[in-house]
């Protein structure tokens, strides 16, 4: 069974067949391969048709000048924009000197598969060619996740029908054109001509080009070597050439019906902002030799071990729709592969799959991303939260520059420095600091990393506690109140007390004292006393949170509920996203939300509300939130099977699933929405699972929807794997070796051992009618989203 872009349903993989040129951006990034370092669009071996080309490495990046209608003080002068680096991607193939393109001659097979367990590209082409021969071309390509600089491709050409000469062309091309095509031709200027050729070299078959960039100063060089195969009875010619912008081997044969030419791709990569031409070099060249050493069955099988150690933990089992669990897989593995070999490294929001976001990493790494790691891959996390830690001199300096204390960290950037020129939706959403407060707190909590904690958690901690104190306001009785920030909700700006950053910076108050009261040598070395430690703990006691008592509602921020609501009987479809056809100054006045804003506070911060309280919130919410952000869906879900709303919930789900396969933003081929992806296990395993932890320890309250019949999930826990498995009756929870584990099964304290126990499921109580939408953006039913595959 196929879908609207052709992909299959399979458990374990996606494929799709034949080319459809007006949806190969959409393919390309689908198709994406990276590592966190290393990262390649599913493009075509041969390089055309394209989409969007796209080879990156994680933090190379342009700077260019940041264009303002006016100025300001404290605007950043300097933005950053991910760059495409020298691809080497592209192999070529002729074919008695006719060149294979799946635009001429006779396309009788064109198969392609992304395998989520072997973590591989596989593609099969059957071609004939104008002239008349036959061929049968099959590739299989990865980027490895335990080599971290290299990629690789296997390549091999059959004859059909007719002795052919066959001459393959791998390439290293170095003028790749830049993604960003940005409005102010100054700035695309400086795109365009970003990459300063430093060099190509030949060593032996082994070939390099280095380049570094104009303004951002950084080096690179990428290096591709060979091992040629073939039946023939002749042995294949090959020879290497390299010039400032091309490398190129040939290698040429002579083919009989059924035999076959086979060539592996090795291709290195390095960069640095401090290493000469030859360092790179011998960077890149050694990265490809170590790879020669091993062979491409060795990379493949690591490629396998790596993956196959991660899905132990980390795969969840759906029950009820086949292309729901295929969705969910695939969220997990581009998950993965966007973090797998971080090292100091930040995630964007598209990952390594495209550079939409201009390559910029946001708050919602921190806050959708991390929670899946620190869960299933927690070294992954941990090298993300240190590259934070290591960008703290420039938080510092950004809170210098704003009058504030402590760090304010970048709303985007790639390096650390702040790269947004729109304040109102950047410098004051402030709330960015506490998500990566919570990050770190969720971390410790989960792996129980007191080395962690010390060296590199609690200097974040004490450091964006101290933003909150000198940000924060005391009122006349004894309220702690955050004035002039921006919440998740980007329709609504420059407002009083937002509930999500209150309850946030609430957190980050209260986890910088307790982390600062279990380390005090290390608290004192930073200039905390107790009287730090006091005060803050005594803000996030005092913190408001804004409450409209008349409606008995919680409020987004202060008076929110008072303000007149958006138009939506009066808002076609066609209107839609809103921020696309009305002015900011309009959305800002109403009552609509773009994304889940308090909702998101109803999850993240759970203890803060009772349930009926979440029940009324959820309610009225629902009614102004139209879902213009990708990352809305899943934490709807979430809340929506909190409060029993249970079919609502799958809903949600269903659209979180397909927001990157069907492209229902319509811009997809910038790349994959890493966060949503994430997302998509959070309403899984906080939706259905009824997951929440907090310094009380994890809590389950697992209940499905109609439309699932089983789910299974996986998390780490202190190094050890806590399995879930929730059924209509009853949820089965399974540890592995080591201590008992204490948890709550909804109100009962169970002690797991272990092994396997069972706990019963109770009866939902009833949750009222179901909430309604503004007009037309109620989400597509689960059965019309994912087709009900059995």
């Amino acid at each position: 069974m196929t879908r609207p872009f052709g992909f299959d349903v399979a458990p374990w993989s996606i494929g799709t067949t034949g080319v459809d040129a007006s949806a190969i951006g959409h393919r390309e990034s689908v198709f994406a391969l990276s590592n966190g370092h290393v990262g390649w669009r599913g493009g075509l071996d041969e390089g055309h048709p394209s989409g969007i080309p796209g080879s990156y490495l994680g933090g190379v990046f342009e700077e260019h000048p940041m264009p303002y209608a006016e100025d300001g003080y404290g605007y950043p002068s300097v933005g950053q924009s991910v760059l495409n680096v020298p691809s080497g991607q592209v192999i070529r193939l002729l074919v008695d000197d006719e060149p294979f393109d799946v635009r001429n001659g006779t396309l009788t097979r064109h198969e392609q598969r992304l395998d989520l367990r072997g973590g591989t590209l596989h593609r099969e082409v059957a071609w004939t060619s104008p002239a008349g021969p036959s061929v049968r071309i099959a590739s299989t390509r990865l980027v490895s996740l335990e080599h971290r600089s290299v990629a690789a491709v296997r390549y091999a050409v059959e004859s059909v029908d007719a002795p052919i000469a066959v001459t393959i062309q791998s390439e290293i091309v170095g003028t790749v054109p830049q993604p960003t095509s940005h409005p102010d031709p100054r700035v695309q200027e400086a795109l365009d001509r970003a990459l300063e050729p430093l060099g190509g070299f030949v060593l032996g078959s082994a070939a390099t080009l280095v380049h570094r960039t104009r303004q951002s100063g950084l080096g690179m060089a990428v290096s591709m070597d060979h091992v040629v195969s073939s039946t023939a009875a002749a042995p294949p010619e090959a020879s290497t050439e390299a010039s400032d912008d091309l490398a190129r081997t040939l290698v040429r044969v002579r083919l009989e019906p059924g035999e076959r030419l086979e060539l592996v791709k090795l291709v290195g990569h390095a960069w640095s902002g401090s290493l000469s031409v030859e360092a790179l070099r011998d960077r890149a060249e050694g990265a490809v030799a170590d790879a020669l050493h091993d062979g491409w069955d060795a990379l493949v099988a690591a490629q396998r071990a790596r993956l196959d150690d991660f899905w132990a933990c980390a795969d969840v089992q759906v029950e009820g729709d086949a292309r729901l669990q295929q969705a969910v897989r695939f969220a997990l593995f581009h998950v993965f592969q966007a973090s797998a070999r971080l090292e100091l490294r930040s995630v964007p929001g598209k990952g390594l799959t495209g550079a939409g976001y201009e390559g910029h990493t946001f708050w919602d790494f921190e806050a959708f991303v991390l929670p899946v790691l620190t869960s299933t891959a927690p070294q992954a996390a941990e090298q993300a939260l240190r590259w934070r830690h290591a960008t703290l001199h420039h938080a510092r300096d950004r809170a210098r520059t704003l009058g504030f204390a402590g760090a304010a960290f970048a709303w985007r950037t790639i390096d650390g420095r702040e790269s947004s020129g729109y304040w109102p939706a950047s410098t004051a959403a402030l709330h960015i600091n506490a998500d990566i407060a919570a990050a770190v707190l969720h971390h410790v909590r989960a792996t129980g990393d007191e080395a962690f904690e010390r060296d590199v958690g609690l200097e974040m901690l004490v450091e964006t506690a101290r933003l909150w104190m000198s940000v924060g306001r005391w009122d006349a009785e004894g309220g702690f109140h955050i004035d002039g920030v921006t919440g998740p909700d980007e329709y609504s700006a420059i407002v009083d007390d937002n509930a999500f950053t209150n309850l946030m910076a609430r957190r980050n108050l209260e986890g910088a004292a307790a982390a600062a009261r279990r380390h005090p040598d290390v608290a004192r070395a930073m200039g905390v006393d107790d009287e730090h430690i006091a005060a803050w703990a005594l803000a996030a006691r005092a913190m408001h949170v804004p409450f409209d008592a008349a409606r008995r509602v919680h409020q987004s921020f202060a008076g929110s509920t008072e303000h007149a609501r958006w138009d939506f009987e009066a808002t076609g479809p066609d209107r839609y996203p809103l921020h696309d056809h009305f002015p900011y100054l309009d959305l800002y006045r109403k009552q609509v939300v773009k994304q889940a804003d308090l909702v998101l506070a109803l999850h993240f911060a759970h203890e803060s509300f009772t349930l009926d309280e979440k029940v009324r919130a959820f309610r009225y919410q629902e009614e102004l939130t139209v879902r213009d952000s990708s990352l809305s869906a899943a934490a709807q879900a979430v809340i929506a099977a909190e409060v029993g709303q249970l079919d609502l919930a799958a809903d949600y789900l269903a659209e979180a699933a397909t927001l990157d396969l069907d492209d229902l933003h319509d811009n997809t081929d910038e790349g994959l929405h890493i966060a949503s992806l994430a997302g998509l296990w959070t309403a899984l395993t906080a939706g259905f699972g009824g997951m929440r932890e907090s310094d009380a320890g994890v809590r389950f309250a697992p209940r499905l929807p109609p439309q699932l019949t089983r789910l299974a999930f996986g998390i780490r826990l202190h190094g050890r794997t806590l399995r879930v498995e929730v059924g209509l009756d009853a949820t089965i929870y399974e540890l592995g070796e080591g201590p008992p584990l204490t948890i709550r099964h909804f109100d009962d304290e169970v002690v797991l051992q272990q092994g396997r126990t069972t706990m019963p499921v109770p009866p939902l109580p009833d949750a009222g009618v179901r909430p309604t939408q503004p007009l037309g953006r109620a989400p597509r039913s689960f059965d019309a989203a994912l087709g009900r595959h059995a």
